[in-house]
């Protein structure tokens, strides 16, 4: 009778063992799509069998492990990080390059063609109030051209200051939803496969934004550090971050310079370089504002190349405009000079005051693209075409020798093709070829970039198939583990039903002698 008793409880601590098992399967199943769900699996152990000692065996469970395997979570962050910096770099780039256009059919590369065309006109009809009304008219279309090239990188920048502002609030927002996970872990959950999954996705999450390290503490908690060393999240504490803009100081080579964007700790330390360094969209973002909008529109210690580009235009225009003269003899009194060109362009410059009460004006460097237009007070006729010298008479007006009647239009027409340094920017390249070689730099730096997302496309593919392959939910497996167990349970319940059926009859035996 005793030994019935006793295969009678093996077999319900058995049956009960696999419905547990089944149990674990069946949330695997239901998981198997939960972002950053492990699999579980519950061991079973044997009893001890010594019937001497009254132990008869059996089957019991263990724990519940999952087969998380950290490395592979690792892996995966890790080249997130990439996948986002390189995902953010082909969208920033994308808006710069819109910025250009080197068809030479709208912006800055057609308005200075026909600007060029229109100065080789009127080299051909100096006199020509048409010619001249042409000059002005493209010349106003230049200007605008390069208005609006630096209203569209300032909107770029904007926006970037817009996408860092959200980027750091989403972070500290995952910060926080960690930090309620290690609230709930401290608590007694820490064997909890949901906020496990909670807690790995979230961390994914992170990882597109930043490079963050992770670290699993004893109480089951993770300590999450930006780049390594500015903490984020210490067990039940977080540390938010701030985002800020700084301009130049007035003491800086170009104080009226856009300002630049920093990143700053929990305790308010700077940590732009590390987080820059970083990657993620977090560090892609600053490079954009930091460093590439910047070659373009300047900053504290560099003009821009846009700005460079358009005060050296505008200066030699009107270097060349104002060394000619609208006709070639005086028509005052004796000693007095032929009338002079005047400038065409203008942009703006800025005002400083000494210690000792000195003013002096230098051009705002850092605003000549933006501000740069035609002088509104000139007219045609004031257009200087005359090259020549000076002659100087005691009892005459003032005549011009060596006298080219359309000099100052040739020369301006060889800026287009120049061979003068003087004609080229920083003395080294032609404007058009100047324009097409920073369009060019944000087309390669775009290209790569889009390179770049295709690889880190496929190498985070990679990496979360190699983790699915540790750690993820295989409905085969599952299935197969389900039916095991089903037909294990289904024959240790007929067995129950068996020995209930003996133990029965055995006590109505023992009734009846």
């Amino acid at each position: 009778m005793s030994n019935l008793l006793s295969s009678l409880l093996n077999s319900s601590s058995a049956l009960s063992a696999y419905e547990q098992v089944l149990a674990v399967t069946q949330n695997n199943v239901a998981n198997a799509s939960t972002p950053g769900y492990a699999k579980q699996t519950l061991s079973l152990e044997a009893m001890p069998l010594d019937l001497a000692l009254g132990a008869s065996g059996g089957v019991r469970t263990g724990t519940i492990q999952s087969s998380r395997d950290e490395y592979a979570e690792q892996a995966v962050r890790r080249q997130t990080v990439g996948l986002g910096q390189a995902q953010q770099n082909v969208n920033s780039l994308t808006a710069i390059q819109s910025q250009f256009d080197v068809t030479g059919t709208a912006g800055i590369s057609s308005a200075l063609n026909n600007l060029f065309q229109s100065f080789s006109a009127w080299g051909q009809s100096p006199t020509d109030p048409t010619a001249r009304q042409n000059v002005i008219d493209q010349a106003t279309a230049v200007a605008s051209s390069f208005q609006q090239a630096a209203a569209g990188l300032a909107s770029v920048a904007q926006d970037t200051e817009g996408q860092l502002q959200q980027t750091v609030t989403q972070v500290n927002q995952l910060v926080g939803q960690l930090q309620g996970y290690n609230n709930q872990i401290q608590q007694g959950d820490r064997n909890d496969p949901g906020i496990d999954a909670q807690v790995n996705s979230t961390l994914e999450q992170l990882s597109q934004y930043a490079d963050v390290t992770v670290t699993h503490q004893s109480d089951g908690s993770v300590s999450v550090l930006l780049n390594g060393q500015t903490p984020l999240l210490v067990g039940n504490q977080s540390y938010a971050l701030s985002y800020g803009l700084q301009g130049p100081s007035a003491t800086s080579p170009y104080p009226g310079a856009p300002p630049s964007a920093h990143i700053y700790a929990s305790d308010g330390r700077d940590i732009t370089a590390p987080t820059t360094a970083g990657g993620g969209q977090l560090g892609a973002l600053l490079t954009v504002h930091n460093q590439v909008l910047p070659s373009y529109l300047g900053d504290a210690t560099h003009p821009g190349d846009l700005n460079t580009m358009a005060q050296q235009f505008a200066d030699r225009v009107n270097s060349l405009l104002t060394s000619g003269y609208v006709t070639d003899q005086s028509a005052g009194s004796v000693g007095s000079m032929p009338q002079s060109g005047v400038p065409l362009f203008q942009y703006a410059w800025t005002t400083a005051t000494a210690s000792d009460g000195t003013i002096s004006q230098t051009p705002d460097y850092t605003n000549v693209a933006k501000t740069l237009t035609v002088n509104p007070a000139i007219t045609a006729a004031q257009l200087a075409a005359i090259t020549g010298t000076p002659t100087s008479s005691d009892t005459q007006p003032v005549t011009l020798t060596s006298e080219v009647s359309n000099g100052v239009p040739l020369a301006l027409s060889n800026l287009a093709n120049p061979t003068d340094p003087n004609d080229m920017v920083n003395r080294t390249t032609s404007f058009s070829s100047f324009y097409g070689q920073m369009a060019a730099r944000v087309g390669t730096d775009l290209n790569d970039a889009t390179s770049q997302l295709q690889v880190q496309q496929s190498t985070v593919a990679q990496a979360q198939t190699l983790r699915q392959q540790i750690s993820g939910v295989s409905l085969d497996s599952e299935a197969m583990v389900m039916v095991q167990f089903q037909r294990a349970y289904e024959a240790t319940s007929k067995m129950i039903t068996i020995l209930d059926q003996l133990t029965q009859d055995t006590i109505n035996i023992l009734g009846t002698s």
